[in-house]
């Protein structure tokens, strides 16, 4: 817990974090310190409440803490959607009762961003270890069509009973596990950013991520099996991925290309067989392609880069602009290649001056890249354990699609990555040849 302790420290909204078993019945001590006097309301799903939110409401209420009657949404299909903001938000201001958020990222971002509009701190217990959203700056919600990250503030307080989290469903646990997982990728991108003089890593963003990183992902076995140490571990590092965005208010410590994947399919509303797949399995294989392209960039002699041919070769801003505008006419989101790829162009000279980095240092960017990443056969063993999906057709997504998804994230987020390292040096295309033709992983 010492890592968790350290994070905790540096973080500057959550000021308690409780993670251990039987850790459930401290909410009301904690509720007591942190709001004096005040009211209470569960926030919960149907199921979540049958978990976990039902005890919440009888250790509060044995603590002789008043409650507002709860607040459940009842839908089968809820995500975290603006619609189901506002109603949360409008049940809110009718009460000034502190929310109690009991589930896990849909149900966290939906009181988180609630909370903030109506001017509120609130309360998280966690019931899976799903994803990183529990302690993190910001709440990914859908609006007008497209996913969008808002600005608002973490949890004051989180509880996660490993005894409540380690019986969630196996596909839940797997997401979880494909999210951390994704740091690693994240990571790599960050470090090509840095290298390259875009965007310097931020050493204590860095530290709260990686450090222990390795270690949570180490047993897929145990996280599988709802192992207690496992699952305390996943727990753990998904925590410290939320604290590290809560330190630097952005997800580049925790999110790069892989997330793109995720942002794109959820932009254009991907179902697979009619439900929607959950974040993590879309990462999950997301992660495993941008792992399988950092392969072909590291087979590649990039110190032996043409940048003369690079920078002649690089499309003007206009033309960029007009691929921009028709890759997303037809979408509800027509203009988010435009703003992004705009907000990350980059003139001929400064372009040059990034390839000259990535050429001349290209020996020790390599090194770096490689004590990063993992090779894919070890991403896709561990994540094949965990239960998460390891080829795209089992989240419905087509092997073309897949290819031609690298494409179009590259267009939808203004954060450098690996798909921006393709396609400023030229060599999307041979790369993406890589995977999905002749001898390809995912050959077409």
């Amino acid at each position: 817990m010492s890592k968790v302790e350290d994070a905790l420290k540096a973080a500057n909204e959550t000021q308690r974090l409780r993670i251990g078993s039987a850790v459930l019945s401290t909410i009301s001590d904690l509720f007591r310190d942190l709001f004096p006097d005040k009211q209470a309301v569960v926030i919960a799903d149907t199921t979540t409440y049958d978990v976990a939110g039902k005890y919440v409401v009888e250790i509060l209420n044995n603590a002789g803490i008043k409650q507002v009657a709860p607040f459940l949404f009842s839908e089968s299909d809820l995500y975290a959607e603006y619609t189901f903001v506002d109603r949360l938000s409008c049940f809110l201001k009718s009460t000034e009762a502190i929310p109690v958020a009991v589930g896990s990222g849909t149900i966290n971002d939906l009181t988180k961003l609630s909370a903030h509009l109506v001017g509120r701190r609130y309360i998280c217990v966690a019931t899976a270890a799903s994803m990183d959203g529990y302690t993190a700056f910001g709440a990914s919600i859908t609006a007008n069509g497209a996913k969008q990250t808002f600005s608002c503030p973490a949890p004051i307080a989180v509880v996660a009973d490993i005894d409540i989290i380690r019986r969630a469903p196996r596909e839940m646990t797997a997401s979880g596990y494909a999210d951390l997982f994704a740091k690693v990728t994240a990571g790599a991108d960050w470090i090509l950013a840095d290298r390259l003089g875009i965007e310097p890593i931020d050493k204590c963003a860095w530290s709260i991520v990686q450090d222990g990183l390795h270690d949570a992902l180490a047993d897929p076995e145990g996280a599988a099996g709802g192992s207690v140490s496992a699952i305390t571990k996943l727990t753990e590092g998904l925590m410290l991925g939320g604290f590290a965005m809560q330190w630097a208010k952005s997800s580049r410590p925790a999110s790069g290309a892989e997330h793109q994947f995720s942002h794109l399919w959820n932009m254009e509303h991907h179902l697979n067989q009619g439900e929607r797949v959950s974040h993590g399995f879309q990462v999950s294989i997301g992660m495993l392609a941008v792992t399988a392209f950092y392969e072909q960039v590291m087979a590649t002699p990039l110190d032996e880069l043409d940048v003369v041919r690079c920078c002649a070769s690089y499309l003007p801003q206009e033309e960029i602009d007009k691929r921009a505008e028709a890759m997303f006419a037809d979408t509800d989101f027509p203009t988010i290649g435009l703003t992004e790829t705009r907000a990350k162009s980059v003139s001929k000279e400064t372009l040059a001056e990034q390839l000259l980095r990535l050429k001349n240092n290209w020996n020790e960017i390599k090194l770096a890249l490689q004590g990063q990443l993992l090779p894919f056969q070890e991403v896709r063993r561990r994540l094949r354990t965990v239960g998460a999906p390891v080829e795209p057709e089992e989240i419905g997504i087509s092997r073309a699609r897949l290819r031609e998804s690298f494409i179009r994230a590259q267009f939808i987020r203004r954060r450098f990555t690996v798909l921006d390292l393709a396609v400023r040096t030229g060599y999307m295309d041979r790369w993406l040849d890589g995977l999905f033709a002749g001898n390809g992983i995912w050959k077409i």
